[in-house]
């Protein structure tokens, strides 16, 4: 169900907002996909919110089984981010993406 609605926030271009590694994160979602290890992973352009290593905007790569709280919000991006790369090594298998 959560794959259903990260792929659908994609492909409308809608910001996520969920709980992530003890806070919360708003994201512009760019990719979903299946990692070489099986594990499922959003690709994500983090523009605020919780972060231990440093302060947004920044790219992130999140372990979909850590997402909690997930909420396709009325906000969208009208463009890709600077510095998306399609070809994402991270990702060996992607089910959608921008």
């Amino acid at each position: 169900m959560m794959n259903a609605t990260i792929c659908q926030a994609i492909r409308h271009r809608r910001v996520l907002k969920f709980s992530y590694n003890g806070g919360t994160r708003v994201v512009e979602p760019h990719a979903h996909g299946l990692s070489t290890t099986g594990k499922e992973l959003l690709r994500g352009y983090q523009t605020s919110g919780f972060s231990t290593t440093r302060r947004p905007p920044f790219w992130s790569l999140f372990d979909v089984a850590n997402i909690t709280g997930l909420v396709v919000t009325h906000d969208t991006f009208p463009t890709n981010r600077p510095g998306y790369t399609p070809d994402d090594s991270a990702m060996e298998e992607v089910h959608c993406d921008v």
